[in-house]
């Protein structure tokens, strides 16, 4: 069976409700990862996994776990990288799936803003999540999930 994991540390909590209930309704295995802890609701289909604090050591949990097919939902374009690279699906929080086809872009992107953020140049963050993002994320989540039910 497929399996949804989630970077948890830094997932809008209105995008784990959203997964908490998709879980429910399908019994989908789903697995938050952090490196603190986090109530999730008590399912047997829903897992936490806490790691130790340090960088990226949610990230690599995720990559070393997570096998084709799986979905990673992360607004962190290089652990996306990573598991689009292992087969895996990549969905942030906005509703952008992250695929092969785009995940070099979103990189470079990414590192370009990086290089301008580091020179002093203030680029400003992402807006906030707004019901046009959530429904975005739901829409994709739903279509994911009717394509991997068992």
């Amino acid at each position: 069976m497929h399996t949804i994991w989630v970077d948890a540390d830094a997932c809008p909590v209105v995008i784990k409700e959203i997964l908490f209930k998709a879980a429910q309704r399908t019994e989908m295995p789903l697995v938050l990862v952090a490196n603190h802890f986090m109530r999730i609701p008590n399912a047997k289909n829903i897992q936490f996994r806490q790691v130790g604090a340090g960088f990226d050591v949610a990230d690599n949990w995720i990559v070393q776990h997570c096998i084709a097919d799986d979905l990673v939902v992360t607004a962190d374009i290089p652990l996306a990288a990573e598991v689009v690279a292992k087969g895996t699906l990549a969905l942030n929080p906005r509703g952008e799936l992250y695929t092969e086809s785009n995940i070099r872009q979103r990189l470079n992107m990414r590192d370009f803003m990086e290089t301008l953020r580091s020179s002093g140049i203030q680029t400003g963050g992402p807006d906030a999540l707004n019901q046009k993002d959530r429904q975005a994320f739901a829409n994709q989540l739903d279509k994911w999930l009717a394509k991997h039910k068992s």
